[in-house]
C-alpha cells in the first residue's frame, strides 16, 4: 500500500516515539476494513514501539484509534488516511507516542487549561487541502488535554452520516453533536472560539509590539516575498494575515510556478512559510485588517487597525490582502452555500460522489474543475457567461474529450434553487434567444473569479472601481509610505509568480523610501 520511498521515511519518523503506541481496528469485515488493517499492519512492521490489535469496540467502522499505552492519550480516525491526510496520520502517530506538538507555549496553556469535556467529530475528505490543518490542529489539542477527544471522518466513506447531517462541504466540525465550525481553522482559530478570553489576550499582546520598520498586510506569495527581502535588509519587519499561504492553500495543482515543475498549494505554503520564518520576522496569523490610519506627517508611524481591537505601527506598510472567489450573487446562492453550492471542488468534490453537478465559469479555474470533477459525479454541466471558453486551449481539448460534461456558453446564471435544506438545481437564461432553462443539480461549483480584500481601505488609499488598489511602477500607493502587490493591485495578470516578484518590488521600494526619510518622532 505505501511504496519503498514512502515506508523508508516513516520508519525514519517513527524513530522519534518516545512511548509504545498500539493501532487499535474496529473493523466491520468490508473491503475498507480489509484495507484499513493492512495499512495499520504495514506501520507496525516499520517500528518495535507500534502494535496492531483489531478489538476496537467503536460503533463507527470501519475506525481505527491511535493509543498510548495508558489509554489516556489517543484519537481516532474513521478514515483510511492517506492522500492529503496521511500527513495527519504519521503527525498524529508522533504526537501520541509522546512527540510534542507544535504550538506556543502560549497555546499549549491555553489548551491545557481547558475545562469541560469536548468530543469533536471531523468530516473530511482526502482531496481536501483545507482539511489536514484542521485535524491536525484538533489532534495536537487531544493530545495535550485528556478531555478533548477527536474522530477523524472521510465523508466519501460515511456517505449515509453525511446525507443524514446533510454535510454538503469540508471540513466540517461538530462539538459535542452540534456544529462547531466549517473551513480551515487552525489551533489558534479554534482556541480563540473554546476560550472566550483568548481574543483579548491576543490584542493585549499584539498591543504591546513596538513599531516595525515595515509591516506587511496579508500572509500569501506577495507578503512572503516581501518579508524576505525586507527582513534581508536589516529592517524590523513584521506579516500579518488570517493564515499563511493566502489563497494558494485553497489551490490543489501548481503547474507554472518557474523552477518547480509540479507541487500543490499547502506546500507552496508551507514552503513560504518555513522560508520568512528562517529570517527574523515577526509572523502574525489569525488577524485580519479593520482600518488604516495613514501618518500626520512624512516619515510617522502608519496606524492598522485590527479585527480583534488590536493596533499595530510601522514606518512603512506593504498592503498584500490577498483576493477571495467571487459569488454570483443570485437569489439561493447565500441560502444554499455550503448546502450545495461551493467553491473548491477539490474539497468538497467526493461529497457529490455519484450525482449531477453544475461549474458556473469557463476560465482556467472552471474548466480545471470541471474536469477534476468528472472523474468523480455522474454528469458535469458547464455555464460560462461569454459565447466562448476562456479557458486555456489544453484545458479546452482534455475538457471536450469527456463523456459526461455539458457545455453551455452564453448563458446567465440567474437562480439557485433548493429544497430548503439543499440545492436541487440552477435556472440560467440563453443571452441570445432569452429564454429560461432549469438544470436539475446536487451541487453547484462556483468559478467566476476574484474580489480584492479591499473593502476595509476604502476612503484611504486609491482603489479601482473594482476594488483593487492602484500602484505605480514601484508598487506605491497613493498614500506616501504605504505600498501594495499581489492580487489585490492593479497589477495584470493575477498569477503566483508575478504575486512573489511583485511583493519583492514593494519590499525594495520600501527600503528605499525609510532610507531617504527625515528623522522624525511620532508617538504610536
Amino acid at each position: 500500500m505505501l511504496d519503498t520511498d514512502i515506508k523508508e521515511q516513516l520508519r525514519g519518523y517513527l524513530t522519534r516515539l518516545v512511548q509504545p503506541v498500539s493501532l487499535v481496528a474496529s473493523s466491520d469485515g468490508s473491503a475498507k476494513a480489509q484495507e484499513m488493517v493492512a495499512l495499520l499492519n504495514e506501520i507496525a512492521t516499520l517500528s518495535d514501539k507500534v502494535s496492531v490489535r483489531e478489538d476496537g469496540q467503536a460503533s463507527r467502522r470501519p475506525s481505527f484509534r491511535i493509543e498510548r499505552a495508558d489509554g489516556a492519550v489517543g484519537v481516532t480516525f474513521a478514515a483510511i488516511p492517506l492522500g492529503h491526510e496521511f500527513t495527519s496520520l504519521v503527525l498524529a502517530l508522533l504526537q501520541v507516542g509522546g512527540y510534542p506538538p507544535k504550538l506556543s507555549d502560549e497555546a499549549a496553556a491555553q489548551v491545557r487549561n481547558l475545562t469541560g469535556t469536548y468530543e469533536f467529530e471531523l468530516f473530511v475528505s482526502l482531496s481536501c487541502q483545507n482539511c489536514p490543518d484542521v485535524v491536525q490542529a484538533l489532534n495536537a489539542m487531544s493530545v495535550l488535554n485528556p478531555n478533548i477527544h477527536v474522530t477523524t471522518i472521510d465523508g466519501a466513506l460515511f456517505q449515509d452520516e453525511v446525507a443524514a447531517r446533510q454535510i454538503m462541504s469540508v471540513p466540517q466540525v461538530f462539538l459535542n453533536g452540534t456544529l462547531f465550525g466549517s473551513g480551515r481553522m487552525d489551533a489558534e482559530q479554534i482556541i480563540g472560539k473554546l476560550d472566550s478570553g483568548a481574543a483579548a489576550k491576543a490584542a493585549e499582546k499584539l498591543a504591546e509590539k513596538k513599531p516595525f520598520d515595515v509591516l506587511i498586510v496579508g500572509a500569501g506569495p506577495a507578503g512572503a516575498a516581501a518579508a524576505i527581502y525586507d527582513a534581508r535588509k536589516g529592517l524590523r519587519t513584521g506579516i500579518l494575515g488570517e493564515r499563511f499561504g493566502g489563497q494558494i492553500l485553497d489551490t490543489a495543482a501548481i503547474e507554472n510556478f518557474i523552477s518547480v515543475p509540479e507541487t500543490e498549494g499547502p506546500q507552496l505554503a508551507a514552503a513560504l512559510e518555513r522560508h520568512v520564518r528562517s529570517y527574523d520576522v515577526d509572523v502574525i496569523t489569525g488577524q485580519l485588517g479593520k482600518a488604516l490610519v495613514p501618518a500626520s506627517q512624512v516619515g510617522g508611524l502608519h496606524e492598522l487597525r485590527l479585527e480583534s481591537g488590536a493596533s499595530l505601527h510601522a514606518k512603512t506598510l506593504i498592503l498584500a490582502p490577498g483576493a477571495r472567489w467571487r459569488h454570483m450573487n443570485v437569489p439561493g446562492e447565500d441560502e444554499y452555500r455550503n448546502r450545495g453550492v461551493a467553491y473548491c471542488p477539490h474539497c468538497d468534490g467526493p461529497l457529490f460522489k455519484g450525482k449531477r453537478v453544475a461549474v458556473v465559469g469557463g476560465g482556467n479555474s472552471g474548466v480545471e474543475a470541471a474536469i477534476d470533477l468528472a472523474g468523480l459525479v455522474e454528469h458535469v454541466t458547464l455555464i460560462e457567461f461569454m459565447e466562448n471558453l476562456r479557458a486555456d486551449e489544453i484545458l479546452q481539448a482534455k475538457l471536450r474529450n469527456l463523456p459526461n460534461v455539458t457545455v453551455i456558453t452564453h448563458a446567465q446564471t440567474t437562480e439557485v434553487t433548493g429544497d430548503g435544506q439543499k440545492v436541487t438545481g440552477l435556472v440560467y437564461r440563453d443571452r441570445a434567444s432569452g429564454e429560461t432553462h432549469t438544470v436539475t443539480l446536487a451541487g453547484i461549483f462556483v468559478q467566476i473569479g476574484l474580489v480584492p480584500n479591499t473593502e476595509w481601505l476604502r476612503g484611504v488609499v486609491e482603489l479601482t472601481d473594482r476594488g483593487e488598489i492602484i500602484v505605480n511602477a514601484h508598487g506605491a500607493t497613493s498614500v506616501s509610505g504605504v505600498f501594495a502587490a499581489g492580487d489585490a493591485t492593479t497589477t495584470p495578470y493575477k498569477q503566483i509568480i508575478i504575486a512573489t516578484g511583485e511583493g519583492a518590488k514593494a519590499a525594495l521600494s520600501a527600503f528605499d523610501y525609510l532610507i531617504r526619510l527625515p528623522v522624525v518622532q511620532e508617538a504610536a
